[in-house]
């Protein structure tokens, strides 16, 4: 198992967040040889969760390729983990409740908010990486990286990661393909993430009041059944490139964000020992 960071402890890195980027971002650097924790936040609510451990809080047995997603409890959990991780953890406790078990090597902030405020990361970690916009290495991480279709995977030095951009053609279909919801309410549905659908098909009930497909395709993300959410958000998504549609597994912007996260953090390390191998001998 791979050592860094200046230590002979395995590897400890915490990724905010349960939803596919944060998944993609937890399956490469569990195989980098890091004891992963998942952190839920409730905001936004996971749609893509075929392609997240999302659901492995609730039980589920969760696999995106060949790594498992295992729910812990408590911080006990992390400790014993810590001696010989198997599978990335998943886990309902915030990064208040894992900052005592251990100093953690990275923190990756996936949660794909959309806020006026972004946590200041800088100072909790060794090294703390932002994913998507609101963040600056000026301000509130060490490296922040960009989100956008046309700057995907950029690592970010000095000032800031571009605003939030639309959400991306799929098939040419932009924004459009999502549902969103029209108020807050209780949310339900009986469908599966994989099932094919058609224009006009109810999806799902928010509070009672039938939600519709904007398009024929598949259903590649829906919010879990009986979730409560608020105005404004993703309830589903559907993916209309047919026999090519992807609903499991890691996406391309995954993987791209992932491998970002991964050279970040190498380039990084590499800094780091190079800035020490030139410090004077008399001097450390």
């Amino acid at each position: 198992m791979d050592r860094d960071m200046g230590t002979n402890a395995l590897r400890f890195a915490v990724v905010l967040g349960t939803n596919e980027i944060a998944s993609a971002i937890a399956v490469h650097l569990h195989r980098d040889g890091f004891c992963v924790v998942l952190s839920h936040d409730p905001n936004p609510p996971v749609l893509r969760r075929k392609m997240a451990f999302h659901d492995a809080l609730f039980g589920d047995t969760i696999r995106i390729e060949n790594v498992i997603g295992e729910r812990i409890e408590n911080t006990m959990d992390v400790f014993k983990a810590l001696a010989a991780p198997r599978n990335v953890l998943v886990t309902w406790l915030g990064l208040l409740d894992l900052l005592p078990v251990r100093a953690i090597d990275v923190l990756v902030d996936a949660r794909m908010q959309t806020r006026d405020l972004t946590p200041n990361l800088r100072g909790m970690t060794r090294l703390s990486v932002g994913i998507g916009p609101g963040f600056s290495p000026s301000a509130n991480c060490d490296l922040a990286i960009e989100t956008r279709p046309d700057r995907l995977g950029q690592i970010v030095h000095e000032g800031w990661t571009l605003a939030k951009d639309d959400f991306g053609e799929l098939g040419g279909v932009g924004s459009e393909r999502l549902v969103h919801s029209p108020h807050e309410g209780r949310w339900h549905t009986p469908l599966e993430i994989g099932t094919r659908v058609y224009k006009g098909f109810v999806v799902g009930h928010l509070s009672g009041i039938p939600v519709i497909a904007p398009y024929d395709g598949i259903l590649r993300g829906v919010v879990r059944d009986g979730s409560d959410v608020p105005a404004g958000i993703a309830l589903a998504e559907i993916d209309s490139r047919g026999r090519h549609a992807q609903w499991t597994g890691i996406d391309a912007q995954g993987q791209a964000l992932a491998q970002a996260t991964l050279t970040a953090i190498r380039q990084h390390v590499i800094g780091r020992l190079r800035a020490t191998s030139t410090v004077p001998a008399g001097s450390r």
